[in-house]
């Protein structure tokens, strides 16, 4: 006879299951303001970077907290949504692969151009102005067969039928509508008077059947009038109707005792912006019928069956690119869609960044120490961009199968450096100034970007030697290369806050070195487990591609089982330099069995940063180094600049006659077996180097060689 708890677990745990899934959500979080950028009209820098003028000046508001006070804040606040779930990808020898990867849910139209998916708040939070029709992200990620070229081709350059960027799924919350009884304008002196509301021809009391619930920012919409004769008199409905925004609130202007015409209501004054000049401050006062409402406004909620339908069948390799700037706030929404191809599996999701300094283990993405996402569930990492550098990210659930099945991508932080004007001192401008101090004896410095070996042994930027006489680049102007040299469309950059210039470099491309063994993404279609013991790599990619589709420009679109075109591997590898300038390589080796070898030819490779530390002594010694040949294990990142210069070769005029315009050099391993897709064949881990006239489409990866 079986035992009682033989029977009644199963049931119990069946019992539960309803519950369990009932319990999940999709929800996306794209803050427009916080404590450390509170510009509450979502406005300004918030959305934009701002120049850089200095460190952050904080002082403690009226609640207590601290915050940065008006006109030093840095950075701006960036968002990014990607799926967990599954897809296929197709090597250059027509091989078509399995994955369990990560999905773009933000920025499609930037993702099919070889872009980061990272958005500000303003584009992010933008619901799709479209209709459901065939193409749109709606329904798909925008890849369609009819762009792709050849009959019944699995690969190709697609291009996207919209250039929408916003959150998939993002629908705005129901409207808050309530009956408004009375209205009283400006007039009302008391109990407006400080520290509410401070009374004046923009101010009014609202008397509603229940709060309005407004706040600062959002809209009040008057929608229809269908008042009786008021107290002061009779409005026009041409002088109610309208759209109001708040600008101030006084939720404890009124007694919650007090008595309009014998009966009691809940009253509130707002302060609100009317650019017409007409509405409410033309109104005096009046009562009874009329409809208020709080505009729809987006609060994080999603549509799941837009989510399901792009998430699905949607994965990357490499997953979405991220990229954002020190000082920003990033918020990425980890959205867990499921795998359609294996249903029986209930994987759970984290995003882990590697390498990359987080104030709290919540956000680890490590599930012993924060949380694992559930099918169906969504979950918002938060991150401060502490330092500039190449980082990446993967899943930590299981971390051997899924990041060999796909589910590994990359991000990089641009430096403060960048955003100094035009012709600053780099060595100065970030409050490098009489060398290396603290804030007791030069308030200016921000020890963020220049920090003192004697009071911080992991100082991720050591300033260089010299002091200032000795270090004189200045912030390189726009349409112009690293060298001086006349270049329309283009503005130099900086890997690092090097503080000399030497970072400095013209277009920049991010690699990510990867590989997969065919085999052991069959065993995960089909049936588990898996034979970790038995796992090598037999393809061996550049962002997800094998040569020679690491030189074809645009994304590559893939047919799934759901029979539709989905984006497989939307980063490009192909590198284009202009002539006479520098392109920045920040690798990454996302392999879990392999060590991988990188080698040029021609073109020389200067090394700058390593594992997102810029390559400097503690005494401020540069040592970076030029070299031809660089190696990497897996979870390591270096950052490197391939140096098409006269600087690269020594001599002046040398770069025009090494490198001129047309010419083609390679970036390839050096391992043989490495070479190959599979097969005796020629593929695998290589990419070329074109010299270009000049490059359209800016200094960021997936530019146009002219």
């Amino acid at each position: 006879m079986r035992k009682l708890y033989q029977i009644f677990f199963p049931v119990l745990a069946l019992s539960l299951a309803p519950a369990i899934a009932t319990a999940q959500s999709f929800r996306v979080q794209c803050p427009t303001s916080t404590i450390t950028h509170p510009d509450p009209t979502n406005a300004g820098v918030n959305n934009s970077e701002p120049a850089y003028n200095g460190p952050t000046q904080f002082t403690t508001n009226k609640d207590g907290y601290v915050s940065p006070t008006s006109g030093t804040v840095n950075g701006a606040i960036k968002c990014q949504q990607i799926s967990g779930g599954d897809g296929y990808m197709t090597e250059a020898d027509g091989t078509q692969t399995f994955m369990f990867s990560f999905g773009p849910l933000s920025g499609l139209a930037d993702v099919a151009a070889g872009h980061p998916s990272t958005q500000v708040p303003s584009v992010f939070n933008t619901p799709y102005p479209g209709t459901l029709t065939r193409g749109d992200p709606a329904t798909t990620d925008g890849a369609t067969a009819g762009n792709a070229p050849g009959v019944g081709v699995t690969t190709g350059t697609v291009v996207p039928p919209f250039s929408w960027n916003g959150a998939v799924g993002l629908a705005p919350d129901i409207p808050n509508i309530v009956t408004v009884t009375d209205i009283i304008a400006g007039s009302l002196t008391t109990p407006l008077a400080a520290p509410h509301c401070a009374p004046g021809a923009n101010t009014v009391t609202v008397f509603t059947d229940s709060p309005l619930g407004v706040s600062v920012g959002s809209q009040v919409v008057i929608a229809n009038d269908a008042h009786s004769t008021g107290i002061g008199g009779t409005p026009t409905p041409a002088g109610l109707l309208g759209t109001y925004t708040v600008t101030c609130v006084d939720n404890g202007g009124l007694a919650p005792d007090l008595v309009i015409n014998g009966s009691g209501f809940v009253g509130f004054a707002f302060q609100y912006s009317d650019p017409g000049g007409a509405g409410l401050s033309n109104v005096g006062n009046f009562n009874a019928g009329t409809a208020a409402a709080v505009a729809p406004a987006n609060d994080g909620h999603v549509d799941p069956r837009q989510i399901i339908d792009v998430g699905v069948m949607n994965g990357n390799i490499p997953a979405p690119l991220a990229a954002f700037d020190e000082d920003d706030e990033f918020f990425l929404t980890l959205t867990n869609v499921g795998m359609i191809m294996r249903p029986d599996l209930f994987e759970q999701h984290t995003v882990h960044f590697h390498g990359y300094p987080n104030a709290s283990s919540f956000y680890d993405g490590v599930p012993d120490a924060s949380v694992a996402i559930n099918i169906g569930a969504s979950f918002t990492y938060y991150y401060l961009a502490p330092d500039a550098g190449t980082y990446f990210w993967h899943c930590h659930i299981t971390p051997p199968e899924h990041l060999q099945m796909g589910m590994v991508g990359q991000l990089f932080v641009r430096p403060r450096q960048d955003r100094v004007p035009s012709g600053g001192s780099l060595y100065t401008y970030l409050g490098y100034q009489n060398g290396i101090s603290e804030p007791a004896t030069n308030p200016t410095v921000d020890l963020r970007t220049a920090c003192s070996p004697a009071a911080d042994i992991l100082c991720s930027a050591t300033l260089p030697v010299g002091g200032a006489t000795a270090n004189t680049a200045t912030r390189a102007a726009a349409n112009t290369l690293c060298s001086g040299a006349s270049a329309p469309g283009l503005t130099p950059n900086y890997v690092y806050n090097d503080g000399d210039g030497s970072t400095c470099y013209d277009v920049e491309y991010p690699i990510q070195m990867h590989g997969f063994d065919p085999n052991f993404h069959f065993v995960g279609m089909t049936f588990n487990p898996e034979m970790f013991v038995d796992m090598k790599d037999k393809y061996f990619l550049l962002n997800g591609r094998s040569y020679p589709d690491t030189v074809a420009a645009g994304p590559q679109a893939t047919v799934s089982s759901d029979g539709q075109m989905h984006y497989s591997q939307p980063l490009p590898a192909i590198i284009n330099i202009p002539a006479g300038g520098r392109a920045a390589l920040r690798l990454v080796n996302l392999s879990v069995s392999e060590y991988h070898t990188l080698q040029t030819l021609g073109v020389p490779m200067k090394e700058v940063g390593f594992n997102a530390k810029l390559l400097r002594d503690q005494g401020g010694m540069n040592t970076e180094f030029y070299t031809n040949s660089i190696t990497l294990g897996g979870g390591e990142s270096l950052d490197v600049i391939l140096d098409a210069s006269d600087a690269g070769c020594g001599s002046v005029g040398c770069a025009a006659r090494l490198y001129p315009a047309g010419s083609v050099f390679y970036v390839y391993s050096p391992n043989l077996d490495h070479l190959s897709n599979d097969a005796e064949n020629f593929g695998g881990m290589m990419t070329e180097v074109h010299i270009c006239t000049s490059v359209t489409g800016g200094n960021t990866f997936g530019n146009t060689c002219n």
